[in-house]
């Protein structure tokens, strides 16, 4: 009974890199070996393999957190620190109303048309 309870935990370091598949006959090979019966490996199986997408899921998570923090240290800008295009477009059509307006280069016809255009 220790052997299988050394192997569960050999397996379950490493299991968020086992497929079902491998899993499968990992515990074929202890159900042949008589440390497990027929009747549990099934639900030896399902846990293990739970445990597995719980492990990968919780690695994920790490790796997430360790970049963001990598690049917070590094005063990388996220997506969402960024400015869409459209934002741009609007600054830009905002300064360039701002600048016809005060070297009087425009009409307020001009500019109310200005206005409507999509850059």
């Amino acid at each position: 009974m220790s052997g299988l309870i050394e192997k569960s935990v050999n397996l379950g370091l490493g299991l968020f890199s086992y497929s079902r598949e491998k899993i499968e006959e990992v515990v074929d090979e202890l159900v042949n070996k008589g440390e497990v019966t027929r009747k549990d490996a099934k639900d030896l199986v399902n846990d293990l393999v739970k445990k597995g997408e719980d492990q990968r899921n919780d690695f994920k998570k790490m790796v997430k957190d360790e970049i963001l923090e990598a690049l917070d240290a590094k005063d990388i800008a996220r997506k969402e620190d960024l400015m869409e295009k459209e934002d741009f477009r609007k600054i830009i059509r905002e300064e360039l109303i701002d600048i016809l307006k005060e070297k009087e280069i425009a009409t307020k016809k001009d500019i109310n048309e200005l206005k409507k255009i999509k850059l």
